[in-house]
């Protein structure tokens, strides 16, 4: 027995502008990588790799968002829907592995800084920074709603700083002429990406884990569903997200003798779907209904 809404997912309405958000970063990747050829710096190609990973991340997220649409079937009684979380958590494994893999070649080039063209990365840097903001007011809305758009907004806001970095190495190497700048640019670059594949991953490994959503307080649904009229007692109470925008919520509810004697189940079943509707953003309820003497039919251990 349950109350529900629409399964489909809160990214599904941001796949146009992923699209969009998927081919602004392509451009920038490719001339980035062009760039940081020509001029030999290591900020640009840094920002590159990071550019990469981007591409990657928001195909990822566009691919797993429109599987996220198929159809339940089968023995996928939820669909593709979690294939989402998972683009998520790779998104977050590619970051941490891109942020690794630049700090250890700026390292590298520590006391040994090469030749930096700086007019060369002023301009890639600044069409690059150019792109992310188009990109990231394309992405401002679904952010909220969808861990996939999310992870790729974050990607933006990440490389939107990276190129404000790259320009400022660039700036310093063109006014001064010290080209170690370049090199704390990529680290810099780096360290913006680490807080953010690790917030990012949380969020992600949280829904795999069938962790209770953030804003749904088990106890304030417990104490909801024990204020509803025929309602003696609940156990079996567990709260999980499926995708992102789809909280499920279940719980085996123990009415009085007296309500299910005069045919009220239905009408408890009732006031619980109206009760956790309007206090709390659950897509799908289930319910399982109970008399007390049920309980010595069930496992011992049960919260």
């Amino acid at each position: 027995m349950g109350a529900g809404h629409d399964h489909g997912t809160a990214a599904n309405a941001s796949r146009g502008r992923l699209a969009v958000v998927l081919g602004l970063t392509l451009a920038v990747l490719v001339a980035e990588l062009v760039g940081s050829l020509v001029s030999g710096s290591l900020a640009l190609l840094a920002d590159a790799g990071h550019m990469a990973t981007d591409a990657l991340g928001v195909g990822l997220a566009l691919g797993a968002v429109t599987l996220a649409q198929r159809p339940a079937r089968g023995r996928r009684t939820f669909g593709w829907q979690r294939v989402e979380i998972l683009a998520a958590v790779a998104n977050g494994l590619l970051l941490a592995g891109v942020a690794v893999v630049v700090v250890v070649e700026a390292v590298r080039r520590v006391g040994d800084p090469p030749e930096i063209d700086a007019g060369v990365v002023l301009l890639v840097a600044a069409a690059g920074l150019a792109a992310n903001l188009a990109g990231l007011a394309l992405l401002h809305r679904g952010r909220r709603d969808s861990l996939a758009v999310r992870g790729a907004h974050l990607e933006l806001l990440g490389d939107a700083l990276g190129s404000v970095a790259v320009l400022v190495a660039g700036g310093v190497v063109a006014v001064t002429g010290w080209t170690p700048a370049d090199t704390i640019g990529a680290l810099l670059v780096g360290c913006l990406v680490l807080p953010r594949a690790w917030s990012l991953l949380r969020e992600s490994l949280d829904v795999l884990l069938e962790a209770a959503p953030r804003d749904v307080d088990l106890d304030e649904v417990r104490a909801h569903v024990l204020g509803v009229e025929g309602v003696v007692g609940v156990h079996d109470l567990h709260a999980w997200t499926i995708t992102s925008g789809l909280p499920v919520l279940s719980a085996h509810v123990v009415v009085t003798d007296e309500a299910l004697a005069a045919g009220h189940g239905g009408r408890v079943l009732d006031a619980l779907g109206t009760c956790l509707g309007a206090h709390f953003d659950v897509a799908h309820c289930t319910f399982q209904i109970e008399a007390g003497a049920h309980a010595g039919h069930e496992a011992p251990v049960h919260d």
